[in-house]
Order: structure tokens, then sequence, then C-alpha cells
């Protein structure tokens, strides 16, 4: 098995998140011009993907809980989807935070 993270991969799934947060794609090459302008912050975006894995993770606690509870309407399909949606989306999450933390480390060690 190899710890390599498909950097395409995460893009998509980080796009989808955004799209999901309410975040528009953009399609020009500005697009950190872009999302200046138009008041996305970073600090905006990291809330709303937290979130969203929060949400999804909640969402699928409460469908294993009505599962077990026996609950009509509830498929043990749904509840599997569910709970896979919440760990892609949890481990995505940690992937970016293991490369930011990567990437903190590449900047405090470079040299003055």
């Amino acid at each position: 098995m190899s710890d390599a993270i498909d950097t395409n991969q995460l893009l998509v799934q980080l796009q989808s998140m955004a799209r999901e947060a309410g975040i528009p794609a953009r399609a020009d090459s500005g697009a950190a011009e872009a999302a200046r302008q138009s008041g996305v912050v970073f600090t905006e975006v990291l809330r709303n993907s937290l979130e969203g894995v929060n949400t999804r993770s909640q969402e699928s606690r409460a469908l294993v809980e009505s599962f077990e509870l026996g609950t009509p309407g509830v498929e043990l399909t749904d509840v599997m989807v569910a709970v896979q949606k919440a760990r892609v989306s949890f481990e995505a999450l940690s992937q970016v935070r293991n490369k930011m933390i990567a990437a903190y480390k590449d900047i405090m060690s470079m040299p003055l």
C-alpha cells in the first residue's frame, strides 16, 4: 500500500467540498485575485469544510442509530453509503491537514 497522495484526486475532492459549501468554482487563472475580490477567505473555506465533514459524520451516526433501532425505511445500503461518505470526507480532511503541516514545516525551515 502506497502512502503517496494523488494530487489530482485531492483537488477534485476539495473542489467538490467547496461546491457543497456554496463556494462557486473559478474558471480563470487569476483565482487568488478573484477570491480576494469576492471576499472568499481561507479560514471561511476551512471552517465550511470542517462543518461539512462534521455534518456528514453526524448524519451517518444518526442513520446507523436509526438502522440499529429498526426504524422503517432505513436501508442497510443507505447506512453503508453514508458511513463511507463520512469516512472519505474525514480522510480527505486529514490529508489536507497533513499537507498543511508539512508546508508549514517547510516554510519554517527556510533560511532567511
